[in-house]
């Protein structure tokens, strides 16, 4: 089995090690209190960044604005041949920061899982997984293996990616976490299009607010999504107090 490590045992970095344990030799990192007794927990074993970065796989599971100083502390490290795969939820600042840091022994591929413990909690068949290629030609191996495990994966550009993203998350999660800190609750005469949002506060009531912070500031196409969100709501708003006098 080939060595994997994963640097980040946050949410998103957990779950991928306990997946990818039946398939790797998987070893994680993570300066955070507790983290040792977490990779206990999960039966892989618990190293150093240096251990980390001499794996053949490198998986970043970090937040994305800690993303540039582990690459820069994964650098000095790297074995030629190394594949380096980050897991952010946006995809040019994370290409940039690799291909600008990286080691050019190094391969890259960036990724997006667009799911989290909460999504994957019955399995990970039909889930989507992004992949960017970025130096070398392994990310067709990470696509197919994406697929074998279930995953519907789709190969793209960190542009693209991110174009799209600023309405599929930051519009997406700016709607979910408002309603998740309104509480809004379960109503007994709810309809459907209520069950929906009761659903989406689940899902996204369990993110952190560091992946909320970084899907609406490291996306550069989200600010001008949200603030015509914002504007046509007001706009709306404004009709129908015109219309009613108020």
């Amino acid at each position: 089995m080939k060595s994997l490590s994963v640097v980040g045992v946050g949410q998103f970095g957990s779950l991928a090690a306990r997946t990818l344990k039946a398939h790797f030799e998987v070893l994680v990192t993570d300066s955070a209190p507790g983290a040792r007794a977490a990779a206990q927990a999960m039966g892989v074993a618990f190293g150093t960044l240096e251990e980390a970065a001499a794996c053949e796989v490198v998986i970043v599971a970090v937040p994305v604005p800690a993303m540039r100083g582990v690459f820069a502390s994964l650098a000095p490290h790297l074995k030629p041949g190394t594949l380096v795969i980050d897991v952010g939820s946006v995809k040019m600042l994370p290409v940039q920061w690799m291909t600008e840091l990286l080691p050019a022994h190094v391969d890259l591929v960036a990724t997006h899982p667009l799911f989290g413990p909460q999504s994957a909690r019955d399995g990970l068949a039909g889930l989507r997984f992004v992949v960017c290629p970025v130096r070398g030609e392994r990310h067709e191996k990470v696509a197919a293996f994406g697929r074998s495990l279930g995953l519907t994966v789709t190969v793209t550009t960190p542009e693209e990616h991110d174009r799209e993203m600023a309405y599929v998350q930051a519009l997406t999660h700016l709607i979910g976490r408002s309603l998740v800190n309104l509480k809004i609750p379960d109503e007994q005469l709810k309809t459907a299009s209520y069950q929906h949002l009761l659903e989406l506060c689940a899902l996204i009531g369990a993110d952190t607010f560091e992946l909320f912070t970084a899907i609406q500031t490291q996306n550069p196409f989200a600010a001008e999504v949200v603030a015509a969100f914002v504007g046509e709501a007001q706009s709306l708003l404004d009709q129908v107090g015109g219309k009613t006098g108020g």
